[in-house]
């Protein structure tokens, strides 16, 4: 019998030894060949793919043609699946992949009809344009079709990789527009059902300026607090407490000094885009070699995946860097009910079958149907002026100046766009597409007040400011634009601006500024915003000095920071939101039977909460509460609570340190759904470190997703710091790579360091 089951047990353990070697050698054979020598028909003259220890691609080539198709293929063995999924998400195509369960999402996307509008809008490119994007499809396909064996994640989906086509690289630029202005969609329709429920005194409650202002020009909103709403019993009765979302697509931060404030005379730029983590991380490090009019061009920052252009960098002439500029791109029209409304039919296709849904559509735009209402939805991102591949035409400018013109037409979801040049000039200027609607709404508006031929002209006489008196410019997401250009631009769900704030007095605190300076700044993790609520909560808790005798000497250590050992930092951010969840609760719960939240406008209850702490009304009091101070005890006591009961076994309040409950955790999607490949496939777990409200902004899975420092002319001391590796491959050198610096708050250098590999392509 014993020899039996030992003979079972080895033949057992020989299976899994068999199977895991075979799982090992196919990933192994899936790894793209970094040193090669092959050809092609889809270019005119050589081009070289080289990698440094970073995995950075730098493309070496006599055209931008050329380039598209070595920065191609790099993309293509490095991030296909990567790239997949993002023309999927936008087209309304997962459901083709991971069937059922990415139906409803597919539907979402469909709503915009994005595949369709990318097609469109291809045969209306410059041919110049066009023919970047066949180019660059065709280094793709090449590099796909050169692997001897599918990539991992096809393998493990039971799925063939599709060839790329040029509307793709369009589609993931619309991909763009859904994470940067999906929350813009999304405000102005919550808005519209608050005005409908609860009046139009609570939208101007909601809406009410903060003191966090931090415009280019000085100029501020008046902070005249509006009468505050009463609450109905009714809804005080009905209201059920949860959390409400933070809206994550707020982030990014970037400013720059002009060379009255450098050492060497060069203006100098920061830059770093806040957007969710996964791996691999949205970024794509590279460098393009080529002539342009007999001239070198070397290009170096990072790429988007899918895309044939720098995203982000700087060409020896000028750098560059964006951060969301939340003007108003969107409005929900009423639908009269004497419109003529049609029906459009999208084909979802599932792994063995397809779907039909039924798109309705009106003159405004797709409609979306609620409360015996109907809304429209007009967009910018619907419009024929939304994508193009004006970006890159950035890699030869020679000035600010150029960059601007450049900027006036450039089809991509609009940007708070800053440049410096070599001769210390720095400029600002929103880029992207906008609408000329001189109407901007924060609710949805009448048909009668919709201007349809405004909406079909792209607006390029935006804002700019070039070389300030101060010679700072800054932004960060909040309203950079004057309280008079405000009016005309509208509100597209703008930062608080507490983070601008931080960035502008950091600015003016200093008149000489560095590389290492810039890059303290991008670290900044002081809680300035918090402070008023950790006084509040110290007082509050005041009131029973022995019960909180502990909660207060914590409060008291809280270093002012979101510092990775700070157990006060928790306890004042944890209070904050679960006041603000629970005192909201009513407005919440009545905009959840339509399924809608207060998520896209949290943001802006900060004042409105203050206003109700001070003026304490009755009838936002929860029934079981006698008075305010004893709600806001409970409510403190609950949030400490929920924490101890999340990140502590036993009860142990030093376990809520501030590093351990905002971990880094940087994770593979594949890993979400199946944790034991989470070893192989996510970051390692770091210690967090920053927050949202100050520069250094950090969640679990949201942050920077890059930080860029540079002076043109002098990019040999430029930063890129990246949390992730270059290659969507697990057994790749280059999967990892970078990400322990970046963990660590070190930076690594924006030029590629010496070349480990090289692929040589030549012409057929």
């Amino acid at each position: 019998m014993k020899t039996i089951i030992k003979i079972t047990t080895i033949g057992l353990l020989s299976i899994v030894f068999i199977a895991a070697v075979g799982v090992y050698l196919l990933l192994f054979m899936s790894l793209p060949k970094l040193d090669a020598s092959i050809d092609s028909d889809a270019i005119s003259d050589s081009v070289s793919i080289e990698r440094d220890r970073l995995g950075t691609a730098v493309v070496t080539a006599s055209s931008r043609q050329d380039a598209a198709y070595g920065l191609g293929y790099a993309h293509g063995q490095d991030r296909f699946f990567q790239m997949d999924l993002l023309r999927r998400n936008s087209a309304g195509e997962l459901a083709e992949i991971f069937g059922e369960k990415a139906l409803e999402l597919d539907k979402s996307r469909r709503f915009h009809q994005l595949r369709k509008r990318a097609n469109n809008i291809l045969t209306s490119l410059p041919k110049a344009h066009l023919k970047s994007l066949q180019t660059y499809a065709q280094g793709v396909n090449d590099a796909v079709a050169a692997q001897s064996v599918k990539a991992f994640e096809y393998l493990v989906t039971s799925t063939k990789p599709r060839p790329w086509e040029p509307a793709d690289s369009l589609l993931v630029i619309y991909s763009m527009y859904l994470d940067l202005q999906g929350n813009t969609i999304k405000r102005d329709l919550t808005l519209t059902y608050i005005q409908s429920i609860f009046g139009a005194e609570m939208v101007d409650f909601i809406l009410q300026p903060s003191q966090y202002q931090a415009p280019l020009d000085g100029s501020l909103i008046s902070l005249i607090q509006p009468v505050i709403p009463p609450l109905s019993p009714l809804y005080i009765g009905q209201a059920m407490p949860k959390e409400i979302a933070e809206p994550l697509d707020i982030g990014s931060n970037n400013w720059a000094v002009t060379g009255e404030l450098t050492k060497n005379g060069n203006a100098m730029l920061s830059d770093d885009m806040h957007l969710s983590f996964a791996v691999p991380i949205i970024w794509y490090r590279a460098q393009l070699n080529y002539q342009h009019n007999g001239d070198d061009v070397s290009i170096t920052g990072v790429s988007l995946p899918g895309a044939p252009a720098i995203v982000v960098g700087s060409n020896g002439h000028v750098a560059w860097g964006f951060t969301n500029a939340y003007i108003d791109t969107a409005d929900w029209v009423e639908i009269d009910d004497n419109t003529t409304l049609t029906f459009e039919n999208e084909e979802i296709m599932l792994p063995e079958s397809k779907v039909n849904y039924k798109l309705l559509m009106s003159p405004f735009g797709p409609v979306r149907e609620s409360q015996m209402k109907r809304y429209a939805l007009s967009w910018v991102g619907h419009q024929d002026y939304a994508v193009d591949m004006s970006l890159v035409e950035l890699d030869s400018i020679k000035n600010v100046q150029q960059g601007i013109a450049i900027a006036s037409h450039m089809g991509i979801p609009v940007q708070n766009m800053m440049l410096v040049d070599t001769a210390g000039n720095a400029a600002w200027k929103p880029a992207g597409a906008f609408p000329s609607r001189s109407n901007p709404s924060d609710v949805a508006i009448a048909e009668s007040d919709y201007q349809a031929g405004n909406w079909l002209i792209d607006q390029v006489a935006l804002p700019e400011v070039v070389n300030p008196e101060t010679h700072r410019l800054w932004s960060g997401n909040s309203r950079v634009v004057s309280t008079k250009q405000h009016k005309g631009l509208g509100d597209g769900g703008y930062a608080l601006g507490a983070r601008s704030s931080q960035i502008r007095d950091r600015l003016f605190a200093g008149n000489d500024f560095t590389v290492d300076d810039f890059y303290q700044l991008q670290l900044d993790n002081e809680a300035r915003f918090l402070l008023p609520w950790q006084q509040q909560l110290i007082a509050l808790l005041s009131t029973q000095p022995k019960r909180f005798a502990k909660d207060i000497a914590y409060l008291n250590g809280w270093e002012a920071c979101a510092c990775s050992d700070s157990v006060g930092y928790t306890l004042v951010r944890q209070y904050r939101q679960q006041l603000i969840d629970n005192s909201f609760a009513p407005l919440e719960t009545q905009l959840g039977m339509s399924s809608l939240s207060l998520s896209p406008v949290k943001r802006y209850l900060e004042p409105a909460m203050w206003q109700l702490i001070e003026a304490q009304p009755k009838s936002w009091l929860p029934e079981k509460h006698s008075s305010w101070s004893e709600y806001m005890l409970s409510i403190y006591q609950q949030s400490k609570l929920q924490l101890l009961a999340k990140h502590s076994k036993d009860s142990n309040m030093d376990d809520l340190a501030w590093g351990r409950v905002n971990q880094l955790k940087i994770q593979h999607p594949f890993s979400k759904q199946i944790p034991i490949l989470s070893r192989l496939l996510d970051m390692p777990t770091m210690t967090g470190f920053g927050d949202s409200y100050m520069p250094a902004v950090q969640g679990s899975s949201f942050g920077a997703s890059q930080r860029f420092i540079v002076q043109p002319g002098d990019e040999a001391n430029g930063v890129l710091s990246i949390p992730g590796g270059q290659s969507g491959h697990p057994l790749s050198d280059f999967y990892r790579v970078g990400f322990t610096e970046y963990a660590a708050q070190q930076h690594t250098p924006l030029l590629p360091s010496k070349l480990l590999h090289r692929i040589e392509i030549s012409p057929k």
